[in-house]
């Protein structure tokens, strides 16, 4: 337990997740060897999106508060600051070619590499108003006859030249995430486009270099995202995933949403060539109806049938690109949807790829198995991310005990703004100040 008004360094991170079936939050450290350690974290079911984007703000803010909630009774841990996913059919990436003369003293330095990410993005032709930059992501330099560069910080040379991958996205669909997360109580230190995240989480190094795919199969969308040489060259969101699956099982068994869901998770397999078995379900009937079986074979046919869907879509997808033929490491599947037996064996006979299952990387700590599974795989991105470009945010963390509640610093905050309209409040002024001088 933390000691009384003890406060913590802002080498913590938070991540957010805000899933079609689900929210996920994780608040982690970086300890001395530069991996993970996992304070804490929760989760919470969803119902407040569609395909990865927000349909009711209220559900949506309840699922934030309740996952938060469980974070910070685990970490015991305040949060206030949290750096969040987006994704959605609404999100795409734009490629953009930029070129600076490099600063008198001939060695690229920060500010160059920043006057280089803002000129590619004044270089993006038909960015109307309703789309906004969520962040910039360099693909490669070239210092002068240097090519391939990840980091030109250092080089030396007198013109910089090379490539960003600009994420781009509806302002509305952005703006109704940011409502969201500040009606939870929370800041936003952060958005990062989801795909970017999983990568980081799930990819290692020389995957990265060699060529990979990354699949993230969620609840209401499945991730594309394409990693050549060191750095994404390319994403694509799918609008079929996990939730189709379990739509179509219940329309195949006649079953409510949530028994077909179970079905899927304790009897479910993604490809008929592993699984020979003709077991027969005892199936849950609708509002007292009696109940029934099913035979385990037919339900991994119905599954088979749109798993084999969605990774059609993911290798028409990638041949797209135009990267097929340089990914020589072949894909890497996370997501919940990557946790049905015989995924990774359907995923290698449609994609023509090596295929493994992605698994959450670099992380320490004694509750670290806790998120040792592929449905974490974008939250701990999201963290990694927020430590690899300083987004953890200025404001030092406090204990959960010490810090006032949410609903204690929003009731301050209407306060105050009542309080610029009536200046003869003196009383509720005091009562500020002795409020905060209590913290």
């Amino acid at each position: 337990m933390l000691e009384k008004n003890t406060m913590l360094k802002s080498n913590i991170a938070v991540g957010l997740d805000i899933g079609t079936t689900k929210v996920c939050v994780v608040v982690a450290e970086k300890d001395e060897l530069g991996k993970l350690n996992v304070l804490g974290k929760g989760r919470s079911n969803s119902d407040g999106l569609q395909r990865a984007t927000v349909v009711n703000i209220n559900k949506t803010v309840d699922a934030i508060r309740a996952a938060v909630a469980d974070a910070e009774r685990e970490s015991s841990i305040r949060i206030q600051d949290v750096n969040v996913g987006i994704s959605g059919a609404h999100v795409h990436c734009i490629h953009s070619n930029s070129e600076i003369s490099i600063n008198q003293t001939g060695i690229v330095n920060e500010s160059d590499v920043k006057r280089f990410l803002e000129k590619a993005k004044t270089n993006i032709r038909y960015l109307d108003i309703d789309h906004e930059i969520i962040h910039v992501i360099p693909q490669e330099f070239i210092v002068d006859d240097q090519e391939g560069l990840l980091d030109p910080i250092g080089m030396a040379g007198t013109t910089m030249r090379g490539s960003a991958y600009i994420v781009v996205g509806l302002r509305t669909k952005i703006r109704n995430i940011k409502q969201c997360v500040e009606k939870a109580g929370l800041e936003i230190n952060a958005i990062t486009f989801e795909p970017v995240a999983s990568g980081m989480a799930v990819m290692k190094e020389r995957e990265k270099k060699s060529g990979v795919v990354v699949i993230d199969i969620g609840g209401g969308t499945t991730e594309v995202a394409i990693y050549v040489e060191g750095a994404i060259r390319y994403s694509e969101v799918i609008k079929v995933a996990s939730n189709d699956v379990t739509h179509d099982i219940a329309h195949g068994v006649k079953a409510l949403y949530e028994v077909a869901e179970e079905l899927k998770i304790h009897h479910g397999f993604a490809y008929t060539r592993v699984s020979n078995d003709d077991e027969e379900l005892l199936v849950e009937g609708i509002e007292g109806r009696p109940q029934k079986t099913f035979p385990k074979s037919s339900l991994t046919m119905i599954i088979e049938a749109r798993m084999m869907e969605i990774f059609e879509l993911v290798r028409d997808a990638v041949k797209r690109s135009g990267y097929y033929e340089y990914l020589n490491a072949g894909a890497i599947i996370t997501g919940g949807g990557s946790l049905l037996p015989g995924t990774e064996e359907l995923a290698h006979d449609i994609l023509g790829l090596d295929v493994r299952i992605g698994y959450p990387e670099g992380v320490s700590g004694g509750i670290k198995d806790s998120v040792n599974n592929p449905m974490y795989a974008t939250v701990m991105g999201l963290v990694a991310h927020a430590f690899k470009n300083n987004l953890t945010g200025d404001r030092p963390f406090v204990s959960a005990s010490e810090a006032p509640a949410v609903d204690a610093v929003k009731e301050t905050k209407e306060e105050s703004a009542a309080q610029e309209q009536n200046p003869a409040g003196n009383k509720i002024v005091d009562k500020l100040k002795k409020f905060w001088e209590q913290l």
